[in-house]
C-alpha cells in the first residue's frame, strides 16, 4: 500500500521498531555489571515508585531503547543507566503525562513523563486515532499545527522539530496538516483551527514555564482547548498505541515532500489582522496619540505580531526592549520568561521606558498568548497592574465601546462577560449595574472557549473575558486568551484616556467608584509532594473540626467558602457549588 504522501502505509512493518517481547533486551553495554544482584529497575526495595513490581523499570528501559530514535535521548538514558541513578530512570520512565489546564507540559529531554521526539510522536498518534474515530471527515478537514521558539541542545528537542514530527505522525496516516512555516502565537492555532475549519489543533509550547520545559496544546474543531472527555480519551488512545506506527512519523522532512501539506501562515496572519479592526475603536485618536508605548516579548515569538496589531490600530509602533526582541530559547535576560512575576522581570522594559520617557509599558509572554502592563505614576514609580485590576479597565473598556454601539438597553440581554472562579468578581459587579450577564467557568482558559462556543450556539456574544494569571480576551474572535490583540486594546484604551487627561491607574479607581472597589492579593507556593499538598488541604477543609473550614483569615472575616474540588459552597443552602467538581487529577487539590 502506498499513502498519498508516497511513504508506507503506517499498516507496514517498519525494519526499525519491535514489538516488546521475550526477545526484546536492552543492548548489553547498557545494563550494569552488577546491582549488588539487583536487577534493572528493582533498585533498593526491590520496588519502584508507588509499589510497582520489579520489572517495571527494566521493561519500561527495554521500550525506549527499543523505540526512541533520537540519538541526544537515547544518550540521556545510556548515560543515567550507566552512572547507575535508577531513581532517576524511575522518574523518567515509570509514568506519563497527563492533561492539565494547559495540555501536556514537563521539561524537555528523555523519558515518557518528559516532552520529546517519542512521546510527541505518542500523543499525535493517540489524537489522530480518537479523530479519525471521532470524526468521519478529519481526512478532509485535516489540523493546523503550530509552535513556538522553545529548544534544548541536549535533548536535540525545538518546538519546530516537535511540530514537524506531529505533522508527519499525521502525514503517514493521509490526515492533511496545516503546519505554520514559522513561529506563531498562540491563539493564531485555534483562530486558524476555526478559520479553516479544521478537525483539531496542536500548539507546540510551554507558554511561560521556565526554558527547560515545552508543552502539546490540543484544541477541538471549535477552537476551545480539549476538555473532558476528550483529553481522558485521547490518553487511553496514546496508551493503546505506544510503539511508533513506521519510520515515516521520525521523518521531518515529509513536511517538505508531501502535497497533503500546507502553510497556513500568509492566510491566517492577514485574516487575523483584518478581523482585529473589529476592536479599533477610535482609530481616529490613536493617529494622533502622543503616549509612547514600549513592548516586550521575553524573547519569544510576539514582537513581529504586536507591531502589525499596532499598525492595524493607527498607533505609533511600540519601542521594543532591544535585549528580549529576538527569540531566545535560553531566555537569556529573565530568570523566568513569565511577565506575572511583575516588577522584577520587567526591569529592562521600565528601564527601557524612563529612557524613552514611554508612560505604558506592555509585556507579551514567549508564545504571547498573555499580557502584563506597567504605568508610569507621577512621583510614584511604576504601577504594574495585576490580572484583575487589567480585567477591570478592559471590561470596563468593551462594554463603553459595545454600548455607544447598542444604546438600546435591550440589545444587552444577549452579551456576556466571562471569568474563570479564581478571578475577580469585577465583572459582576458590572453585570449587575450594566443588566449584561456574567458567569464563571472552572480554572483554565479551556473552559471558557468551551463556553464562548455554548453560547454562540444560542445566539450570544461574549465581549470580554479573563483569567486573573493575565489571560485576557477582548471580543470572540479567539477562544483563546490573547496578548497580541489585548496589548493593541491596551493602548487604545491608554491613547483614549490621555486624551481625556487620565491615567490608566486613575481610571481604575473611577471603575471602583461606580461598580465598588474589588482588592485580591494572589500569590503561590511551588511543591512537588503530592502528600504534602494533601496534608495542607486536608487541613484546610478541616480546620476547626471535620469538615469545617477556616472562619478567618488575616484578621479578616471570611464570609464564604467554595471549595470546586469538592463541590462545596457555604454560601448556598445545600453547600453544593453551582460549578462542577474539578477532578483531582487537574492540579487543583
Amino acid at each position: 500500500m502506498t499513502s498519498v504522501c508516497g511513504v508506507r502505509s503506517a499498516a507496514e512493518v517498519n525494519p526499525l521498531s519491535h514489538r516488546v517481547g521475550a526477545t526484546v533486551r536492552c543492548p548489553a553495554a547498557l545494563l550494569p555489571v552488577s546491582m549488588g544482584d539487583e536487577p534493572v529497575g528493582e533498585g533498593p526495595g526491590g520496588e519502584g515508585p508507588g509499589g510497582e513490581g520489579p520489572g517495571l523499570l527494566d521493561e519500561a528501559l527495554q521500550r525506549w531503547m527499543t523505540w526512541d530514535q533520537n540519538h541526544w535521548t537515547r544518550v540521556q538514558v545510556e548515560s543515567l543507566v550507566a552512572s547507575g541513578q535508577f531513581e532517576d530512570l524511575r522518574s523518567r520512565l515509570c509514568s506519563r503525562m497527563s492533561f492539565g489546564t494547559a495540555g501536556l507540559r514537563a521539561p524537555m529531554g528523555a523519558g515518557f513523563n518528559r516532552i520529546n521526539d517519542l512521546t510527541v510522536i505518542q500523543s499525535t498518534q493517540g489524537l489522530v486515532s480518537y479523530l479519525s474515530r471521532f470524526m468521519a471527515d478529519v481526512s478532509s478537514r485535516g489540523v493546523v499545527v503550530g509552535f513556538d521558539t522553545r529548544a534544548q541542545e541536549e535533548s536535540g528537542c525545538s518546538s519546530q522539530r516537535l511540530a514537524k514530527l506531529t505533522a508527519a505522525v499525521m502525514l503517514s496516516r493521509d490526515v492533511p496538516v496545516h503546519l505554520f512555516s514559522t513561529f506563531v502565537p498562540t491563539p493564531f492555532v485555534p483562530y486558524a483551527v476555526r478559520k479553516l475549519g479544521a478537525a483539531a489543533g496542536v500548539m507546540i509550547t510551554a507558554s511561560h514555564n521556565p526554558k527547560e520545559d515545552n508543552g502539546y496544546k490540543v484544541y477541538w474543531c471549535n477552537g476551545a482547548q480539549i476538555t473532558p472527555p476528550h483529553d481522558k480519551e485521547i490518553l487511553r488512545s496514546i496508551e493503546e498505541q505506544l510503539e511508533p506506527w513506521s519510520a515515516s512519523c521520525w521523518d521531518e522532512g515529509l513536511v517538505e515532500r508531501c502535497s497533503l501539506r500546507t502553510d497556513p501562515l500568509t492566510k491566517i496572519n492577514s485574516c487575523y489582522m483584518d478581523e482585529l479592526a473589529s476592536l479599533c475603536f477610535h482609530r481616529d485618536l490613536n493617529s494622533s496619540c502622543p503616549l509612547k508605548f514600549v513592548h516586550s516579548s521575553f524573547h519569544g515569538v510576539g514582537h513581529v505580531f504586536v507591531q502589525q496589531a499596532f499598525q492595524i490600530f493607527g498607533l505609533a509602533p511600540p519601542i521594543p526592549v532591544p535585549e528580549q526582541k529576538d527569540p531566545d530559547p535560553n531566555f537569556p535576560s529573565v530568570r523566568c520568561p513569565n511577565p506575572e512575576e511583575g516588577e522584577s522581570v520587567l526591569e529592562l522594559s521600565l528601564l527601557l521606558a524612563e529612557r524613552e520617557n514611554a508612560r505604558i509599558v506592555l509585556a507579551t509572554d514567549p508564545d504571547a498568548d498573555r499580557l502584563a502592563v506597567a504605568e508610569k505614576s507621577d512621583g510614584c514609580g511604576w504601577k504594574v497592574f495585576t490580572g484583575n485590576e487589567l480585567a477591570a479597565l478592559l471590561g470596563w473598556w468593551m462594554f463603553f465601546n459595545w454600548k455607544e454601539r447598542h444604546p438600546d438597553p435591550a440589545d444587552t440581554k444577549s452579551i456576556y462577560m466571562l471569568a474563570t472562579t479564581v478571578s475577580s468578581k469585577i465583572l459582576q459587579a458590572f453585570a449587575h449595574v450594566e443588566g449584561f450577564h456574567f458567569e464563571e467557568t472552572l480554572p483554565g482558559f479551556k473552559w471558557i472557549g468551551n463556553r464562548m462556543h455554548e453560547l454562540s450556539k444560542t445566539g450570544n456574544t461574549v465581549i470580554f473575558a479573563f483569567e486573573e494569571s493575565i489571560g485576557f480576551l477582548c471580543g470572540s474572535m479567539v477562544p483563546e486568551k490573547d496578548g497580541v490583540s489585548s496589548a493593541a486594546v491596551v493602548a487604545e484604551m491608554a491613547a483614549y484616556l490621555h486624551n481625556k487627561s487620565l491615567s490608566l491607574n486613575q481610571q481604575l479607581h473611577n471603575i471602583y467608584q461606580t461598580y465598588g472597589h474589588h482588592v485580591s492579593r494572589t500569590s503561590y507556593v511551588v511543591c512537588n509532594d503530592p502528600s504534602t499538598i494533601q496534608k495542607i488541604f486536608s487541613r484546610i477543609r478541616n480546620f476547626d473540626g471535620e469538615g469545617s473550614y477556616p472562619k478567618s483569615c488575616g484578621g479578616v472575616r471570611i464570609v464564604h467558602v467554595r471549595d470546586v474540588t469538592t463541590g462545596y459552597d457555604s454560601s448556598r443552602a445545600d453547600l453544593r457549588s453551582v460549578r462542577p467538581s474539578l477532578p483531582a487529577e487537574s492540579g487543583f487539590v
